[in-house]
């Protein structure tokens, strides 16, 4: 497996995988496929020197990737806070590709500058707890039954990594 920055030839990919995610109702408050104009700005707006994009790679199939995102963008006071995002294709979950994953974020999010990063889940995400908790992430707030699906409410979580001082 290789984990690269993304380039623009990935966007189908990413946009598959973050769709079944969509399907899947476990990791992401979007209920309806993500338009592809859409995508394109989003992709566009996670410049590699400031807010990039990566994939993992097996075989030349993007079969993950992860992103930071600015949090709140514009609030000049929350600059060194960063958002990660990661997303895993069902059928290659619970191989470490998580893991393998969110070692890099952490390395660039820190080469980058940032001094906290910040997750924002699902509260019924278990394996996405259990990465954040084994990567030192600790629950900084919840959202009791805001997220809702086919009449089931969900909390929405936000776990917290202080990088640095």
């Amino acid at each position: 497996m290789e984990i690269r920055l993304a380039g623009i030839s990935d966007i189908e990919q990413i946009d598959a995988i973050y769709n079944q995610a969509i399907e899947l109702q476990m990791a992401t408050a979007d209920t309806k496929p993500y338009p592809w104009e859409k995508r394109l700005k989003w992709f566009n707006d996670h410049t590699p020197e400031e807010f990039p994009v990566y994939v993992a790679e097996i075989e030349g199939s993007v079969i993950a990737y992860f992103s930071l995102s600015p949090y709140r963008p514009g609030r000049e006071a929350l600059k060194y806070a960063v958002e990660i995002s990661y997303f895993i294709e069902e059928k290659f979950r619970g191989r470490g590709i998580g893991s393998l994953m969110m070692e890099s974020a952490l390395k660039i999010a820190v080469e980058l500058g940032y001094r906290d990063v910040i997750a924002i889940l699902l509260g019924h995400n278990r394996a996405s707890i259990g990465l954040l908790e084994k990567f030192g992430f600790e629950r900084w707030g919840v959202m009791p039954g805001i997220a809702e699906f086919d009449g089931k409410k969900f909390d929405h979580l936000y776990y917290g990594k202080k990088l640095r001082e």
